[in-house]
């Protein structure tokens, strides 16, 4: 098995974002483990053939960031996923992924893209450009729960 170099090495390149690039569940799954500790695997196929769109950062052939831009077929787009990882955080990575996806919504003509976001994150946020809204939740499963497989 070859030893993967860690992303946060000071003489890495800075990641490349690329909207559209074909990415795997293991891929995912790899970045979102690193980022998310209570991350459980999951099959990104059918989640991917059904966004609008979704732009990813890779640095070395390694995925460390990606977010994906769902829609409802018309002029509503929703952010979802937004990622980055731990190595590379705080490094302007997860604005520029923001800000690609938000540029290649607008051209295939979306009106409005929204996200939910916890408190925490509004500055980064407001710094992608959005503004902070009213909006309702219902968590239709219990925690740790996923819709049917």
């Amino acid at each position: 098995m070859i030893e993967e170099q860690p992303v946060d090495r000071a003489d890495a390149p800075e990641p490349v974002i690329q909207v559209g690039l074909p990415l795997t569940s293991d891929a995912l799954n790899t970045l979102f483990a690193a980022a998310w500790p209570n991350h459980s695997e999951r099959d990104w196929t059918p989640i991917l053939s059904r966004s609008l769109l979704w732009v990813s950062a890779k640095q070395q052939e390694r995925l460390v960031g990606f977010v994906n831009v769902a829609w409802d077929g018309d002029r509503h787009a929703f952010l979802l996923d937004t990622t980055v990882h731990p190595g590379v955080q705080r490094r302007g990575v997860g604005t520029r992924l923001v800000r690609a996806a938000a540029v290649a919504t607008r051209a295939h003509g979306v009106e409005w893209v929204h996200m939910d976001y916890e408190p925490h994150l509004e500055a980064f946020y407001r710094g992608c450009g959005f503004a902070p809204t009213r909006a309702g939740l219902l968590r239709l499963a219990a925690p740790g729960q996923h819709g049917a497989s």
